[in-house]
């Protein structure tokens, strides 16, 4: 597919990017989790293209120092489907769920206390701008390396195909996706980084009891699960009746967790992505 054909989706940037910002190494599991939840938060900016209230902070501990993004439960809109001040535990509870598989693909994240009161705190991800995972090409076929999604109109009378990248990480994520009822997947929630990772943000609308995968991942469905897939789903399996299940207890109501759990089960057992039903839209739009 030609670099002239490709119109990539950005990943989520600050409207002012304070002058001390910086990449980020990559996350480091129990030390990024710790400087999370006891680290000195400092306000620094806010990012007004969000829904919600997502402030861009500082963290600071022992002499660390690193950049987050800080979600006050009370900047929380209301929304008609999901019960009020629950959204900064569902973005934790995808964190846990995502380290369950051993796939990493959340920032770490936790939920504490702010400048603002109790929200969710994650760790931030400068992502590679240079790296396309979505497209809008004219072709009626995807290009090799290309999966498609879904015919747009992009102008009047005139359509293009939206195609996101065949890619590992994102196959991955689209499973994840799948797990967590995740029902907000846009290529702004897709963060790769130069050195070669992936991680996806943004889980506020998730585990939900009812079916509202909504998702720009739908290149796989139908598709045999890979046995990476299959055992990343047996640990979550696993963990789900140990640990996992304890802590997600916190955060999560109990229908919630049992259809977790329900819905990890399923895929196992159908060994396949899922495809998408019909009684809910099931690609965001716009896709960004």
């Amino acid at each position: 597919m030609p670099a002239s054909e490709r119109v990539p989706q950005g990943g989520l940037t600050p409207t002012a990017t304070p002058s001390h910002a910086a990449p980020v190494a990559s996350p480091d599991g129990a030390a990024d989790v710790d400087l999370l939840t006891r680290g000195e938060l400092t306000v620094r900016g806010r990012l007004r293209e969000a829904s919600n209230a997502v402030l861009y902070c500082a963290v600071a501990l022992d002499g660390r120092e690193a950049t987050c993004v800080y979600k006050p439960v009370a900047g929380e809109r209301p929304l008609w489907d999901f019960p009020d001040g629950t959204l900064a535990a569902r973005e934790v509870a995808a964190y846990l769920v995502s380290e369950a598989t051993g796939w990493d693909l959340v920032p770490p994240t936790v939920l504490r206390d702010g400048p603002y009161g109790e929200g969710m705190c994650q760790l931030w991800i400068e992502a590679d701008p240079d790296t396309a995972l979505l497209a809008l090409v004219e072709d009626d076929e995807p290009g090799a390396g290309w999966k498609a999604v879904v015919e747009a109109e992009v102008a009047e009378g005139r359509t293009a195909l939206l195609v996101h990248a065949d890619d590992e990480r994102l196959r991955r994520l689209a499973v994840l996706d799948a797990v967590i009822n995740n029902a907000d997947r846009k290529g702004g929630h897709l963060l790769p980084t130069a050195d070669g990772r992936l991680y996806g943000i943004d889980h506020g609308v998730t585990f939900h009891t009812e079916d509202k995968l909504r998702t720009l991942l739908w290149g796989w469905a139908g598709d045999p699960l890979t046995e990476e897939a299959r055992t990343a789903l047996r640990d979550l399996s696993a963990a789900l009746d140990g640990d996992l299940g304890a802590r997600l207890a916190g955060l999560l109501t109990p229908a919630e967790t049992d259809a977790l759990r329900a819905r990890t089960a399923a895929l196992l057992a159908s060994g396949r992505h899922p495809e998408p039903g019909g009684g809910w839209p099931v690609i965001p739009w716009p896709p960004v």
